[in-house]
């Protein structure tokens, strides 16, 4: 039993531990890249961005046509910041 314990040891220095970093180095190496997945979710927010901000300039501008002050009264602090900026 007690000669088993030197035996082990050794193979877990010289077998498991190289053995492990190889194994997870070689899957860090692999995952590199952005999966089609991932690329497909990208293209998929990037488009839903888009449309909504398309969306929020027809509103904005279907507001000002009814009240072109409204983002000053909406936003009555950031006006007070951009005139703190200016000077």
């Amino acid at each position: 039993m007690d000669a088993l314990v030197p035996i082990m040891i050794c193979g877990m220095l010289f077998i498991g531990m190289p053995w492990l970093f190889l194994h997870y180095s070689s899957k860090f190496r692999a995952a590199k890249g952005i999966s089609q997945q991932d690329e497909q979710l990208l293209d998929d927010l990037y488009s839903t961005a888009r449309r909504l901000d398309s969306r929020l300039e027809s509103i904005e501008r279907i507001i000002a046509a009814d009240n072109p002050q409204w983002k000053e009264s909406a936003l009555p602090h950031q006006r007070s910041r951009e005139l703190e900026d200016r000077r």
